[in-house]
């Protein structure tokens, strides 16, 4: 035992993660019954002992004070997080321990405070060294000073748009590019904040991006702070103009003909960049022969040139909202890598053979010249598919092979889900903007048979370039989806709980399927969002790498991008591989060869990861900024919507075109509210009034700010929750009659199973007693865990019935009287110190009354 625990004690100072004490028990062999119980009184000591701490999920971490690397993430007060990773909880930096560092750079933090997870209290520390800096310039609007400063030689100020940025002075130095006033100008940072300066940046202008409310400026500004480039170097376009604009013979040299095949694109409308196209023939034992051409960019985008190495650099095209910009020149994405029609294109080609239950027979893949019949929209292909007859009429060649194709689709879309694969169907938002960039319009993307189809047949294209590879036992770069982490599974089995679903499989064994059935049995059912966006947070992130992990999402063992090389880079990687192996021979490389390759690869995959992430930021908060500016128009009005997310602070809400907005607790006056975590939900103490996922609610903009991304709402009406006490009340009303006609017949009363008393005496209190303002739920830590402690028996049915409200009433009723009979008490006591305090006082009169009396000259006197 005491070896064991010497083993301990060295594991918990060489390692910082925090372990279950099953995963203990499987790295020390401590499985059997006597081992076990060895190893949770060692456990026990250790903590004793501060040696080892337990977290508030339940897992053993070392409580030494050692320092670790992070990601600041900076609040617009001062203060920060710093995110380590493999840790399960941020670090607390306080605005005085920030060392100078800013949001989103890498630092070395020192822990101060393990903090107490039973108390609410996370792990607290100070920035003891600034790794790298994130921000290598900053974008805001050029004044110039009208007055120097006095030993100073700055020529003009940079004010950023964005809170962050709010306590910092941004001043320009000489040197750089001359800016007029109100300009939008990028400022490249030369010094960061110090200890004489902390609130300071200095730097040179290094571009100016236009007027500030210049139409575009405003999309122009996110993709330049965040490191977007935005045109192509000198370089780069002369070796885009060398490209030629046709094929040639030389170029059809080592390919094969496939001009012949009946061949069409389907894209959106507006779509230049087309990078993909299909055909699909009906053999006559009633197999499928479906072809998958991608544009053979690596054959013009050669590695080691200027155009491959701002590919890399670039690593994705942006899709923002007024703008494509473009991974590579235009010359070449919308024009000879294009596969526009009735033109020949060079292409890679995945042939796949299968049989009608949608299971691959065989594949090749190869190199080869197209020429597309057919430019089709995603549209127009859906109203085809619907039976519109006059579009059926005008594409008559290609109807029966269009109706193959969907049938093909639900094979396989029923294959995926079959095998696991899971759909979250998430919505996107199209948004409309005038000439002066404005938006318009903003509904819901539409994804309907036409793309559900194409994307069935580029994923079944993915696999199969992935499979082939793996196979292989190739240096190769794969999209991968991780499985997600055991303490995530657990928060998402602990809420789905309260619904009456289960997992039946463990956190460490979770299987695509497991999480596939909840959303089944979510379906349709009023938990259904709930359910649906918890399980999506509880997920990693898709990323890519040289190992073939496999995509938990899609249940699929091998994945790779293999389908879009004119906008995504680790596609064009993939194609150069293909091409270099010699697309279906099996090449022999030394091992020395193997390994270079894969380490290249790896450090490839890293940076496309990172510039699709990029990529994915600047996307989101450019439709955030489009959606305050429409919103801008919409103040005052009124809109019905549903809860898509609840905090701490209030509960986001969502309205039918996707635009999300913050009900802030502040404004929710009447009663205390207290956030649920582990039920993802608000909930008044009084009223018992609660705010979760997939309410529908009845809204009012009251604010949109365009330059924060901001949207505010206030509620003016909960219709789940007005169903639900209505429900309640008529219960209750019910079940008090009856109860009052049993005294009638003298017989003894009962409490009925249907009576929810600690609800009534909630909604009376409620109404009798006046509005509280200012109410907000930053409760103590205590209080908090007993509300915790409360809310973990609480069970919502599996319809959302009001006794599930009921129940959550009575929990917090509990502590409601707990906390009356405290105020009561301490009344009393209050009052007894004052009767006593009043007979002393009564006293000291008395006496005082008596002497005054007897000095008196009236006063009769005692005999001596």
């Amino acid at each position: 035992m005491k070896q064991l625990g010497g083993k301990l004690r060295q594991f918990f100072k060489e390692h910082q993660e925090a372990y279950s004490v099953n995963q203990l028990a499987e790295i020390f062999h401590a499985q059997d019954s006597l081992s076990f119980k060895n190893l949770v009184q060692i456990l026990a000591e250790l903590e004793r002992k501060a040696e080892i701490r337990l977290t508030k999920k339940g897992l053993f971490q070392t409580c030494s004070m050692g320092d670790s690397k992070g990601i600041f993430r900076q609040n617009e007060r001062g203060f920060g997080f710093v995110t380590v990773e493999g840790e399960e909880e941020d670090i607390f930096i306080s605005r005085d321990d920030t060392g100078l560092a800013m949001n989103g750079d890498e630092v070395r933090v020192e822990l101060t405070s393990q903090g107490d997870p039973f108390l609410g209290k996370g792990p607290e520390g100070r920035v003891v060294e600034i790794v790298k800096r994130n921000y290598r310039r900053i974008i805001g609007t050029y004044q110039s000073l009208n007055k120097k400063i006095k030993g100073k030689n700055y020529i003009g100020l940079v004010v950023p748009r964005q809170k962050i940025w709010k306590d910092y002075k941004c001043y320009v130095l000489p040197g750089g590019i001359k800016a007029a006033d109100q300009m939008l100008v990028s400022l490249e940072i030369t010094d960061y904040p110090s200890q004489l300066e902390p609130r300071q940046l200095k730097g040179i202008i290094s571009e100016t991006l236009g007027h500030v409310d210049a139409p575009g400026t405003d999309i122009l500004e996110i993709l330049v702070e965040k490191g977007i480039p935005t045109e192509f170097p000198e370089d780069v376009k002369r070796e885009a103009q060398e490209v030629p604009d046709e094929i040639n013979e030389e170029d059809l040299k080592g390919r094969e003909d496939d001009r012949d095949q009946l061949v069409m694109t389907i894209d959106g409308a507006d779509a230049k960049d087309l990078d993909d196209a299909v055909s699909l023939t009906r053999l006559g034992n009633g197999d499928y022969c479906l072809r998958v051409y991608i544009a053979d960019v690596s054959y013009y985008v050669r590695e080691h040139t200027a155009l491959d190495r701002e590919a890399l650099n670039r690593g994705t095209s942006v899709y923002v909202t007024d703008r494509v910009v473009p991974m590579l020149p235009q010359r070449l994405s919308n024009g000879i890598c294009s596969l526009h029609p009735h033109v020949d294109r060079l292409v890679m080609a995945c042939e796949m053979r299968l049989n009608e239950k949608g299971q691959r027979l065989s594949y090749r893949i190869y190199p080869t010249v197209i020429n597309s019949s057919y430019r089709m929209t995603y549209s127009a292909v859906n109203q085809i598919l619907s039976g519109d007859k006059d579009l059926r009429d005008n594409y008559n060649e290609i109807v029966p092979m269009l109706e193959n194709m969907q049938e093909l689709s639900r094979l396989l879309i029923h294959k995926r889900q079959k095998r696991g694969a899971i759909d979250f169907n998430a919505e996107e938002a199209e948004i409309k903007l005038d000439e002066k960039g404005f938006p318009i319009e903003i509904v819901k993307r539409q994804r309907d048979k036409a793309e559900r189809l194409i994307e069935s047949f580029m994923l079944l294209a993915n696999e199969t370039v992935a499979y082939h590879f793996n196979k292989q036992g190739l240096p190769f770069i794969y999209r991968i989806h991780e499985k997600p982490a055991a303490d995530r599974i657990e928060k998402f089995r602990e809420f789905i709980q309260a619904f009456g679903l289960s997992i039946e499989a463990n956190d460490e064994n979770i299987s695509p399927k497991d999480l596939q059935e909840i959303l089944k049995k979510a379906e349709g059912e009023p938990f259904e969002a709930m359910v649906s966006s918890m399980m999506l947070r509880a997920m990693k992130q898709a990323r890519y790498t040289n190992e073939a992990k496999g995509h938990f999402g899609l249940a699929s063992k091998d994945y790779t991008h293999f389908t879009s090389p004119i906008r995504r880079y680790p596609d064009l990687l993939v194609h150069r591989l293909i091409r270099q192996y010699g697309f279906m021979e099996e090449p022999h490389l030394s091992e020395e060869m193997m390994t270079k390759t894969s380490d290249q690869l790896e450090a490839m995959a890293d940076s496309c990861s990172k510039n699709e992430r990029r990529a994915v930021e600047a996307e989101r908060e450019s439709d955030a900024m489009k959606k305050a500016e429409f919103m801008q128009n919409h103040v005052g009005e009124a809109f019905d919507g549903v809860i898509s997310s609840v905090t701490s602070f209030g509960f986001f809400v969502e309205l039918d075109n996707t635009i999300e907005g913050l009900v802030r607790l502040a404004s929710l006056s009447g009663d205390y509210y207290h956030f649920i975590e582990n039920h993802m939900l608000l909930i008044g103490e009084r009223t018992g009034q609660q705010f979760r996922i997939g309410d529908r609610v009845r809204i009012e903009v009251t604010r949109a700010d365009k330059a924060t991304r901001e949207i505010d709402f206030e509620l003016i009406d909960n219709y789940d929750q007005l169903q639900a006490r209505r429900s309640v009340v008529d219960r209750s009303s019910h079940n008090k009659a009856k109860k009052d006609k049993r005294k009638d017949k003298g017989k003894k009363a009962t409490r009925g199973k249907g009576e929810n008393k600690p609800a009534q005496d909630s909604f009376r209190k409620g109404r009798s007693k006046g509005k509280r303002k200012g109410i907000n739920s930053s409760k103590t830590a205590t209080e908090n865990k007993g509300i915790a402690s409360a809310s973990s028996s609480f069970h919502f049915s599996s319809k959302d019935s009001p006794e599930s409200d009921s129940q959550l009433i009575e929990g917090l009723g509990f502590i409601q009287r707990k906390r009356q009979n405290k105020k009561a008490k301490k009344k009393s006591k209050k009052h007894l110190e004052f009767i006593q305090d009043n007979k002393s006082k009564k006293k000291k009169r008395g006496r005082k009354a008596e002497k005054k009396r007897q000095a008196s000259p009236h006063a009769r006197r005692t005999p001596q």
